[in-house]
């Protein structure tokens, strides 16, 4: 069973963040040059909340608001649902399916060390299958004769 800690220690140590009060168009920018499909949103050292592509797409861009004038605030998703490094993957599937979220980000007391997304959880049970396919197939050949 693979931790969230694990999880993250593969991943980059960076952490990209904006403020409730920046600019969505300083959303966008971080998730064009990072590569990120998910920002958490932190005030004062603590997450009030989180964006995503989606929400920049849905409640700025197709209502053809200017992203340099909405403000975080008004399109974040306040008080997001957490993990912690010790949750399972399996646990952050579990409560992403449940919740229709793509990503869950990471505390470590208050502080964000990380977000989790779907994609993360589907590469790590990918991994586990490759794994039993190699057991198993080591497995056939050492008893097949």
């Amino acid at each position: 069973m693979t931790t969230v800690q694990q999880c993250i220690e593969k991943k980059s140590n960076t952490i990209f963040s904006v403020r409730s009060s920046d600019p969505v168009e300083n959303v966008l920018i971080l998730m064009r040059d990072h590569r990120v499909r998910a920002i958490p949103v932190i005030d004062d050292g603590n997450l009030v909340g989180i964006v995503s592509q989606g929400d920049c797409a849905i409640k700025v861009l197709l209502p053809f608001n200017n992203p340099k004038q909405v403000p975080v605030s008004k399109i974040m998703t306040a008080n997001p649902l957490t993990v912690s490094p010790s949750n399972s993957l399996e646990e952050c599937m579990a409560i992403m399916i449940h919740k229709h979220i793509r990503h869950l980000p990471v505390l470590a007391g208050k502080k964000v060390i990380g977000i989790v997304s779907v994609g993360d959880t589907v590469k790590n049970i990918m991994e586990h299958q490759d794994d039993q396919i190699k057991f198993l197939e080591t497995y056939i050949k050492g008893h097949g004769s």
